[in-house]
């Protein structure tokens, strides 16, 4: 007998929203715009002819038809999920397949990555990019390297590198005749933020003394790459991270106006399974790219 059901894509926005307990995180984790994530949810309620969630001034809540239907949901793409990694799972590439945080990957691993080719000329690696810290995934990745504080579940997280908060801007910022000295100059300059960062200005400003400035002011951004250039170009200040702003550094793209560096506790990790197959070739790679990250940690130790 026929069952009719709502669409994949409405049922998806219901579990994530219902999940982060918010349409923008939702949002950002599917790929979608905010208002996509909440039409998804009204259509799925208008279908169901049930309010799923009461929407307040800055957060949702899960109704009780909400919390009843939530593992529901979850269980099926679970089972969903489990069901394809038994007929198909072991199509994966045979490719060695490390998924890379997107501005990690270009602005560090990029400039190092030919080593490892030249090593290991007959190994075979697949590189793709995350914006967002997507949940590590054995079943069709290898290795993933992604940021955040040694939170990760059923893998192991082995730490890559060490960072520190620092302001960075255009050279031609400096000249454009607007103050930028002293941290309290930086209410005269826009602030540019890099989204999915818990650690940022507000700690800096707070730690350089600035307590006149919103942290919050200023424009906002998916991803480190787009931060960067948009400072480059001499629109604002970005907070950058140790290791993803050394390249643009060197190249002179970038300054430094201040000399605090504010050391934080978030930083990149190399995740691997620590149940079910490990590629033959990841212990190749992940003991590359220690020894890698090492080198990196004593000559920033160095400068």
């Amino acid at each position: 007998m026929k069952r009719e059901l709502p669409p994949l894509s409405w049922l998806r926005a219901f579990e994530a929203s219902a999940r982060h307990l918010s349409f923008t995180q939702a949002a950002n984790e599917l790929r979608l715009t905010q208002a996509a994530v909440s039409k998804q949810i009204k259509l799925l309620e208008q279908y169901l002819r049930e309010p799923l969630f009461h929407r307040k001034p800055r957060s949702v809540m899960l109704t009780k038809a909400g919390e009843a239907y939530l593992p529901k949901v979850r269980d099926a793409f679970e089972r969903l999920a489990d069901g394809t990694a038994e007929v198909f799972g072991g199509k994966r590439s045979e490719s060695l397949t490390v998924r890379v945080a997107s501005g990690f990957a270009v602005n560090w691993l990029a400039p190092r990555i030919s080593r490892f080719f030249a090593t290991h000329p007959q190994t075979p690696v697949r590189i793709v990019l995350s914006v967002w810290n997507e949940p590590f995934d054995p079943g069709t990745i290898d290795l993933d390297i992604a940021y955040g504080t040694d939170g990760w579940q059923d893998c192991t997280a082995e730490r890559l590198t060490w960072e520190a908060l620092s302001p960075v801007c255009s050279p031609a910022l400096l000249e454009s005749g607007r103050p930028l000295k002293v941290p309290a100059d930086l209410r005269h300059h826009t602030l540019l933020h890099v989204l999915g960062y818990e650690e940022g200005w507000a700690m800096w400003l707070r730690e350089a003394g600035v307590t006149d400035l919103n942290p919050g002011s200023g424009y906002q951004f998916d991803t480190s790459l787009m931060t960067f250039a948009v400072a480059a170009e001499g629109a604002g200040v970005a907070l950058a991270r140790t290791s993803m702003v050394t390249r643009e550094l060197e190249r002179g793209r970038l300054v430094k106006p201040f000399r605090l560096e504010l050391p934080i506790d978030e930083a990149f990790y190399l995740l691997s399974p620590v149940r079910g197959g490990i590629h033959p070739d990841a212990r190749k790679f992940r003991d590359w790219i220690i020894e890698e990250a090492q080198a990196f940690r004593r000559e920033t130790a160095a400068a």
